[in-house]
């Protein structure tokens, strides 16, 4: 009976949350979704400028891996070339931040008058009033996924099993880094796995620096639905691809021995956990993206190095 009192909210919370991004990122892809493959195809002449341009598509989209994916896309068809998504992969990796910040925000109690409010735009005749009724409507399942997730904390917190693996995820936050990074792959959205986090860090089940290298983990989880996008497309594509994982990879492993600095660091910000674990994902993100942005053409062709164009190479 206590795994139905985890199962079901978790099952509802989890579904509601994933429909709420589909349905907002439903509704940004028809407000500006047309509009974004011409954007990335043109701004991304420069290194800054492709941080720009993967920071807003990101956050239009609201889906790092949307973006990466598109980008997939644009490589594969030849209208970029791989050294211009460099700065694009940095920029979604700042542009996700956003969401979390406001995953933060604990909006809970907005659920139902945005999900009415939603609805009441989407019946609207006008196509631009629809869509943003979408987004509105998706913010609002997102916020009362987040509500319904919260009740299995309790449960969880009087589990036995549950607290002996964050007790263990304790003493090596490389298994926080590990379940991150398979939770992730598995629901392919790393806000969810990061609103999770929040929800237990609410009810203080486990410790800053568990939930921050979930987090992390979360980052390089995220990063498979980009793989398999890239499966049976041209080198440049898979070189997207793998360099959105390697560099989330190596992100997250030179973060890993800083975790008690990091949590510092986000604690000095405020005093509320959702926050500081907002904070910390923003400050991982700025960090790597903004040291590796001047390096961003040695690093393309590091990975063109790591993932060579066999077809250009045969005699």
């Amino acid at each position: 009976m206590r795994y139905l009192s985890v199962l079901i909210p978790f099952t509802l919370g989890l579904g509601y949350f994933l429909l709420g991004m589909y349905a907002m990122r439903t509704g940004f892809h028809l407000l500006a979704g047309k509009k974004m493959e011409a954007v990335l195809a043109r701004f991304t002449q420069t290194p800054t400028r492709s941080f720009m341009t993967g920071l807003l598509a990101t956050f239009a989209l609201q889906s790092s891996s949307a973006v990466t994916v598109v980008t997939i896309g644009l490589t594969h068809a030849g209208l970029i070339g791989f050294a211009q998504t460099v700065g694009i992969i940095l920029g979604t990796n700042v542009g996700t931040t956003i969401t979390t910040e406001l995953l933060a925000l604990r909006l809970e109690s907005l659920a139902v008058p945005m999900l009415l409010v939603g609805a009441a735009f989407w019946l609207q005749p006008k196509r631009v009033i629809r869509c943003i009724g979408l987004v509105m409507g998706g913010f609002g399942l997102i916020f009362l996924g987040i509500d319904t997730m919260q009740v299995m904390a309790k449960p969880l917190e009087q589990s036995e099993t549950f607290r002996n693996l964050f007790l263990e995820s304790s003493h090596s936050v490389w298994i926080g880094l590990l379940t991150g990074t398979v939770f992730t792959a598995l629901i392919h959205s790393s806000s969810a796995t990061t609103a999770i986090t929040m929800g237990l860090m609410t009810h203080q089940i486990m410790t800053m620096e568990t939930a921050l290298a979930v987090v992390l983990g979360a980052n390089i989880g995220t990063c498979f639905t980009a793989l398999i996008a890239s499966i049976g497309t041209n080198a440049a594509s898979r070189q997207v691809a793998w360099c959105h994982t390697l560099f989330n990879l190596a992100g997250a492993l030179l973060f890993m021995p800083f975790l008690s600095s990091l949590a510092n660091a986000a604690a000095f910000l405020t005093a509320t956990p959702s926050l500081q674990i907002a904070h910390a994902q923003t400050i991982f993100n700025l960090v790597c993206s903004l040291l590796a942005l001047p390096f961003a053409a040695q690093i393309a062709r590091v990975i063109q190095w790591l993932v060579p164009d066999r077809a250009s190479t045969r005699p």
